[in-house]
C-alpha cells in the first residue's frame, strides 16, 4: 500500500498542476478521522477554493472526475467520495491494500526508512558528571537518546550522540575529598566526615570502591580516559583523576548493560582550556550585548525574549554555569549540525532562554531556536506497591544498572519511552517482571515469538514469500492489520519530528493487539496451499515491522519466548 500511496499522491499532484500551475505542492493525504469513511483522504480542494474562486464542494467534484479517469486511481481505487464542504475521500481496493505485504517483505528491514538526506543531526544526551552510578533518570534519557537517534537516522539523517561532562568542578573537588576521607578510613557518621544536608561529601558505598582500588595502585580505563593510581594518600590532583576515570568507567559499563555507545565525550574542561570561555565572552562584549553592573558581566537576554538579563561572569571573577553552555553550542554549530537536540531534565527548563540568548548575541549565524530540547521528568520506581529509592551501590538512589539487573535491558528501555517525556513516570518492578499481557514490552515481543513460531512451524523459506498471490487476504481482520502496516512509516516520520520514541511504543502496541486478534480469527497454516502461504506473507510482513519498531527502541524481537 506505500508503492500505492505514493503513486496515487503522484496523480493527485498532476491533477492539481492542471488546475493551477504549483497546485501540485498541496497534494497529500490524511487519515479519515472515521475509518468507515474511506482509507485515505485529503481537504486540498477547500484549501485551493479561495485562490482559484471556486466553490470547494464543486472543485473537489471537478477534482475527483480528473481523478477517475487516471490509470492509477482505475487500478488501486474503489470509491471516491465527497463529503461536506469538500472532503474528498478514497476507498481503496483489497488489491491496493494488499500490496502493503510485498512492500514491507521487499524493503525488510529497511521498511519505513527513507533516503540519505545529507543532513546531520547531533543528539546530546546523559552528560552526567562523574560523581556517582547513572540512576534511573539518567536512564530516561539513555532510552530517549538513543531512541531519537535511531529514529532521524530511519529518516534519512547522519546522526552523531554526544556525552557532555563536567570534569574539573566543584562537585569533582567533593568526590575527590570523599575518595581520600575514605583512604584514611573515615566513613559516613565519624566525626571527621562532613554532615548535614549541605555537607560537600558522597556518601555511597562506591566512594569506598574507588579509594580501595586507589591504595591498590589499580589503573582503569574508560571509553575517553585511563589513569593509574599513585597510592598516594596526599596524591590530590591523582586521586580526582583517578576518581573521574574510574566513575566513567562505570558509567561505561551502566551504559553498555543499556547497549548505548557515544560517539564523542566531550569535556566542559576544554572549554575553558581551549580559550572558547573566553572567546565567547569576547564575542558578546565586541556585540555590544553586555554590561557591567555591580562589579558584574551581564547579558542583555532579554533583547531575545528573556524574563530578565543575567549574570555573565560574576564579582569574583567566575563564570556562570550558561556561559561555558553558549560557548559549547557555538562548537556544535561551528562542527557543521544542521540540527542539534539536548535530552536533559526538567530542572533544566530555565536555561534554554538563556543559551539561545547568549547564542543569538554572540553573531556567528546560528538560527533562532537553536539548539531543541526535550525535557523529561524523574522515574519512581515501584516494587510490591511500595516506592524503592535505596540502593546498595549509590546510598541514596536506584541505579540504572539495578533496574537492569532487577528486571532486563529490553522491558527498562521499553518502559521509560512508554510515556511523553515530560509525564512523570512509575516504573513498576513487578509489571515489568510479569508474563503476560499487562506487560506491554512481553505483549509486543510475544507477537513476535508467535509469528516467528508459525513460520518455524511451516518451515518453508520466508524469501519465496515475496511475490505471492494475496487475493485471499479478504478477511475485516486481514485488511485491518494490512492498513495499520502501512502507517508505519507516516509514524516514523512524526515520531521523529516531535521527538516522540513514545509513539513507536504506541504504534507496537497497537499492531500487536491487531496481530493477535487476526490469529484468533484465521488459522495460518490452513489445507489451502494459496491461502496458506498468503496468511503467511502477510504475517510475516508483521513479524517484521514489529522487528523494525522495536529495533527503533534499542529492544530486541525474540524468536522465542
Amino acid at each position: 500500500m506505500l508503492s500505492v500511496k505514493i503513486e496515487l499522491l503522484k496523480t493527485l499532484a498532476a491533477a492539481l498542476e492542471n488546475l493551477s500551475p504549483g497546485a501540485g505542492q498541496k497534494a497529500v493525504f490524511e487519515s479519515p478521522k472515521v475509518a468507515s469513511h474511506g482509507d485515505l483522504a485529503t481537504t486540498v480542494a477547500m484549501q485551493l477554493a479561495k485562490p482559484l474562486k471556486q466553490n470547494p464542494r464543486q472543485l473537489a467534484e471537478n477534482l475527483r472526475a480528473a481523478l477517475i479517469g487516471t490509470s492509477a486511481f482505475q487500478q488501486w481505487v474503489d470509491a471516491i467520495d465527497i463529503a461536506g464542504p469538500g472532503f474528498i475521500n478514497i476507498r481503496l481496493t483489497a488489491a491496493a491494500k494488499q500490496q502493503i505485504v510485498q512492500d514491507v517483505l521487499a524493503a525488510g528491514d529497511g521498511f519505513g526508512g527513507q533516503a540519505l538526506n545529507g543532513k546531520k543531526l547531533m543528539v546530546e544526551f546523559v552528560s552526567a558528571n562523574p560523581t556517582g552510578p547513572l540512576h534511573v533518570g539518567h536512564g530516561r534519557q539513555a532510552a530517549l537518546g538513543d531512541a531519537i537517534c535511531n529514529l532521524y537516522q530511519t529518516q534519512g539523517w547522519d546522526v552523531y550522540r554526544e556525552f557532555y561532562y563536567n570534569d574539573a568542578g566543584v562537585q569533582i573537588g567533593t568526590l575527590a575529598t570523599s575518595t581520600q576521607l575514605r583512604a584514611k578510613g573515615f566513613k559516613p557518621g565519624d566525626a571527621a566526615w562532613p554532615s548535614g544536608d549541605h555537607a560537600a561529601a558522597y556518601n555511597g558505598e562506591y566512594i569506598a570502591d574507588i579509594a580501595n582500588d586507589f591504595m591498590a595502585k589499580k589503573t582503569v580505563r574508560a571509553d575517553d580516559r585511563e589513569f593509574t593510581a599513585s597510592g598516594e594518600i596526599e596524591d590530590m590532583e591523582g586521586i580526582r583523576q583517578f576518581a573521574v576515570a574510574y566513575l566513567r568507567r562505570e558509567q561505561d559499563l551502566d551504559l553498555q548493560a543499556f547497549a548505548v555507545k557515544f560517539d564523542n565525550y566531550y569535556l566542559e574542561s576544554s572549554l575553558y582550556s581551549s580559550g572558547r570561555v573566553a572567546a565567547t565572552v569576547k564575542k558578546l562584549q565586541e556585540a555590544g550585548k553586555t554590561y557591567e553592573l555591580d562589579g558584574a558581566l551581564w547579558l542583555k537576554s532579554t533583547d531575545y525574549g528573556d524574563d530578565k538579563d543575567r549574570v555573565m561572569r560574576k564579582g569574583d571573577g567566575t563564570f556562570t554555569y550558561f556561559v561555558p553552555d553558549v560557548a559549547y553550542h557555538i562548537s556544535k554549530w561551528e562542527r557543521g549540525f544542521d540540527k542539534v537536540v539536548n535530552i536533559q531534565g526538567t530542572d533544566h527548563h530555565g536555561t534554554i532562554s538563556r543559551v539561545r540568548a547568549g547564542l543569538q548575541a554572540s553573531g556567528v549565524g546560528i538560527p533562532p531556536g537553536f539548539p531543541d530540547y526535550v525535557l523529561h521528568t524523574m522515574v519512581r520506581v515501584m516494587r510490591g506497591g511500595e516506592e524503592v529509592k535505596i540502593s546498595k551501590r549509590a546510598g541514596s538512589y536506584v541505579t540504572l544498572r539495578d533496574l537492569i539487573e532487577w528486571t532486563n535491558k529490553d522491558a527498562v528501555r521499553f518502559f521509560l519511552l512508554s510515556r511523553k517525556p515530560d509525564t512523570e513516570y512509575i516504573f513498576d518492578i513487578d509489571l515489568a517482571l510479569a508474563k503476560n499481557n499487562d506487560n506491554p514490552v512481553y505483549y509486543v515481543q510475544y507477537a513476535h515469538a508467535r509469528i516467528c513460531s508459525v513460520l518455524a512451524a511451516w518451515g518453508g523459506n520466508a524469501a519465496s514469500l515475496k511475490g505471492v498471490d494475496l487475493s485471499p487476504l479478504q478477511s475485516p481482520q486481514a485488511m485491518g492489520l494490512m492498513l495499520l502496516l502501512a502507517k508505519y512509516p507516516d509514524m516514523l516520520s512524526a515520531a521523529a519530528a516531535d521527538f516522540s520514541p513514545h509513539d513507536v511504543t504506541f504504534y507496537l502496541r497497537e499492531l500487536a493487539a491487531q496481530y493477535h486478534s487476526y490469529y484468533d480469527v484465521e488459522r495460518i497454516l490452513v489445507d489451502d496451499e494459496t491461502v496458506k502461504i498468503a496468511r503467511l506473507a502477510l504475517v510475516a510482513a508483521t513479524a517484521q515491522v514489529l522487528h523494525n519498531g522495536l529495533a527503533v527502541l534499542g529492544v530486541s524481537s525474540p524468536q522465542k519466548m
